[in-house]
């Protein structure tokens, strides 16, 4: 993944914190400070500070309320935004519960939402999958009904 500016920003602090403590010397300080003004990837960044007792990687929790292996959220990319068009189709799937009406736009934009959670990588997929079951399970429960009051016509008027 791509590092930020804010993301070696966050890593020189780390590096500055270190130097203060005394846990590098100058030299050593000079070097990773430059390294990481100049690093393009968040993997490298995480090298630059993964001997020290802060940074990216996973480490020892000192505190019993925190998990083994906790990352301080700093660290941590920020999580995929969630697709619209997933929670729309969700919505107006559900909705189609009720109303039959929405259950056609539930999967249009639950097909919409997948298409553009595959291209974009955003989060979402559950709720475009929910949409689009639900749109066609109220399609389909709307469309047999419909068959069966159209039989019923049909054999009630020749009979």
């Amino acid at each position: 993944m791509l590092a930020a500016d804010a993301d070696r920003e966050r890593t020189v602090d780390v590096l500055k914190a270190a130097f203060a403590e005394g846990r590098l010397q100058q030299p050593e300080y000079e070097q990773r400070m430059s390294t990481a003004y100049q690093a393009r990837t968040y993997g490298e960044l995480q090298m630059l500070v993964r001997d020290l007792p802060q940074g990216p990687s996973p480490m020892m929790s000192m505190q019993p309320s925190q998990p083994m292996g906790y990352v301080p959220r700093t660290f941590l990319p920020p999580p995929p935004r969630t697709n619209t068009s997933a929670v729309a189709s969700f919505v107006c799937g559900i909705a189609g519960t009720f109303t039959l009406v929405t259950a056609i736009p539930a999967v249009i934009l639950g097909h919409k939402a997948r298409r553009e959670i595959r291209r974009t990588g955003e989060a979402g997929d559950g709720f475009a999958v929910a949409g689009l079951v639900l749109g066609w399970i109220v399609s389909g429960f709307f469309g047999l009904i419909m068959f069966f009051v159209m039989f019923a016509a049909v054999a009630g008027s020749g009979g």
